[in-house]
């Protein structure tokens, strides 16, 4: 199986220029992922400059109603990205409205013929391993994109108390948010740093899962993203707002780990 590292442009403060050539220049990105609402050039200017450095494009963006899931999806299959993902929903939704939201999305999913996978995240409705649970038994066709980060966060602890679950989830993953959380936040200041070895570890262990669940499943190729975010994600100084970590660093070392695991 084929790993491909993507880079978020999350966090990057150059312009899209710029940042397009430094990640094509890195050496281990094949593509970008980009998210709609930071967009704001027209969808061929954005497609030719991507495609123009050889770059490939994943998707993503944010629905919180199934009535914005057609228009949203439709929108970004504009950019004909390899894949989609979706903030969806919010955590405050009933089951009876989780499942139609996840009904539509399926819906569009098939109508539009690119893959569609729905993040782990907080504020959404996979904001935790159990309610991930409920849903992923309803929907066999349910995707996720796994950003593992946030259900530490919410959990308090690394959740090896839910390894049903995790067997589970990592069997739908199809794509990686490769960012290690903790269980005080949503992200570790430097994932390089050995006080959080134990947190790095639980992680790396679910991505080893997903690479042979999707190994399994027939596929030739594994999408990963390491997500690691600038503040007020990433920890500061008081006082300052100046990062303990630099951004591009942090994450250039985590997609080389993350080539070393899984590649």
């Amino acid at each position: 199986m084929k790993l491909e590292i993507y880079r978020s442009l999350w966090g990057m403060t150059g312009t899209l220029d710029e940042n397009l050539t430094r990640i094509a220049e890195a050496g281990i990105y094949v593509g970008i992922e980009g998210f709609l609402d930071a967009i704001t050039i027209p969808v061929s200017e954005f497609k030719t400059q991507v495609q123009d450095r050889g770059l490939k494009l994943i998707m993503a963006g944010a629905a919180a109603t199934k009535e914005e899931i057609e228009p949203l999806v439709t929108q970004l299959a504009e950019f004909a990205p390899v894949k989609i993902g979706l903030h969806s929903g919010r955590d405050s939704m009933t089951r009876e409205e989780g499942c139609a939201f996840f009904e539509e999305a399926l819906r569009v999913e098939q109508q539009i013929g690119i893959p569609v996978s729905h993040e782990t995240h907080r504020g959404r409705i996979l904001f935790s391993p159990w309610d991930a649970f409920f849903y992923l038994r309803q929907f066999e066709s349910l995707k996720l994109v796994a950003d593992y980060s946030h259900w530490v966060n919410v959990c308090e602890r690394l959740p090896e108390d839910q390894a049903h679950v995790f067997e589970l989830a990592n069997q739908r993953a199809f794509h990686i948010h490769a960012r290690i959380g903790y269980e005080q936040g949503p992200q570790v200041p430097d994932p390089a740093a050995p006080e959080y070895a134990a947190q790095r570890a639980w992680h790396e262990q679910q991505w080893l899962q997903i690479k042979h669940s999707r190994q399994h499943a027939g596929d030739d190729v594994l999408t990963l993203v390491p997500e690691y975010g600038p503040p007020p994600y990433q920890h500061t100084l008081p006082f300052t707002n100046a990062p303990v970590a630099e951004n591009w660093r942090v994450c250039l070392w985590a997609a080389e780990q993350a080539r070393q695991l899984l590649g």
